[in-house]
């Protein structure tokens, strides 16, 4: 049975990271475009600006699920993307409808589940 959630968490690790990788590429590439010039229009969700919150963004969209996917600092990893998903669900979209919310919320439980369970057997971070 130990093998089959090791097998279960791989799969989540995989699928979770492998499918939030291409937003955080997509805002990387926004972010490149704003320190090369370009304008930056990004939600300022703490208040410390668009150009800052982006970067957090980045890495809660980028870095985490690296981390995730390789599974080292798989919980810290996790930890990030699950903020930043609860931030895109709770906060950036609090007014809108579930169906708004539901991309955020499909990235949050994963993230969330990752954090309470680390990341398995295969990963450079097993015990």
């Amino acid at each position: 049975m130990k093998a089959l959630n090791d097998w279960g968490l791989l799969a989540l690790r995989i699928g979770t990271a492998g499918l939030m990788f291409p937003h955080g590429w997509q805002k990387a590439n926004r972010l490149v475009e704003g320190l090369t010039g370009g304008e930056v229009k990004f939600y300022n969700w703490l208040g410390i600006g668009e150009m800052p919150s982006l970067i957090l963004t980045v890495i809660g969209e980028l870095v985490a699920p690296i981390l995730i996917l390789i599974g080292w600092k798989s919980r810290w990893g996790a930890a990030l993307m699950a903020i930043t998903m609860g931030v895109a669900a709770f906060m950036v979209h609090w007014e809108d409808s579930l169906s708004d919310k539901e991309h955020a919320l499909l990235f949050f439980f994963p993230a969330f589940a990752l954090v309470l369970t680390g990341p398995g057997k295969w990963s450079i971070d097993r015990k």
